[in-house]
């Protein structure tokens, strides 16, 4: 570079978004069974940008088929850094031994569970979530028409 030249501004760096509208990431969670038993589980996170609240976990737990969560995204992005969700869902970031963990609890209509997450993993893959759709911009990729029609749908089968 000359010396009487005006340095060249680096280039805008543009928003960051995520090179696709699904991310997914693969972890290993653990299923608490005592305080001192934990049973680890291979599992997968998923994101839709057409189901913007909504997170997915499913646990490959030696079934042809994974046994799927759907989680509010909400709850969990709260839930790392102070307790968050009621009934069906809580998410706690874990203190002591679980320091480095958040505590999800679930509790379906058969079963319920308690599984320990690692928090990193868990972090960015929430924040690849916002890639695809900010927090506060979930509404504008519903289709409600398309929800309309679905509960209609599920209406008239029950006739």
């Amino acid at each position: 570079m000359n010396p009487d030249q005006e340095p060249t501004p680096p280039p805008a760096v543009p928003p960051q978004r995520c090179t696709t509208s699904r991310p997914t990431t693969h972890l290993v969670v653990e299923v608490v069974v005592t305080p001192d038993l934990h049973v680890p589980v291979v599992a997968r996170l998923r994101y839709r940008a057409d189901e913007p609240y909504t997170v997915h976990l499913d646990s490959h737990v030696d079934l042809p088929d994974p046994v799927t969560w759907a989680l509010s995204r909400d709850v969990l992005l709260a839930g790392l850094t102070r307790p968050a969700g009621l009934g069906d869902m809580s998410v706690t970031p874990g203190e002591g031994p679980d320091h480095g963990h958040v505590l999800l609890s679930l509790h379906g209509e058969e079963t319920s569970a308690l599984l320990r997450l690692p928090a990193p993993a868990l972090r960015d893959f929430l924040r690849r979530t916002e890639c695809v759709v900010p927090v506060g911009c979930e509404r504008d990729h519903v289709d409600l028409d398309a929800v309309v029609r679905r509960l209609l749908d599920d209406r008239g089968e029950g006739e």
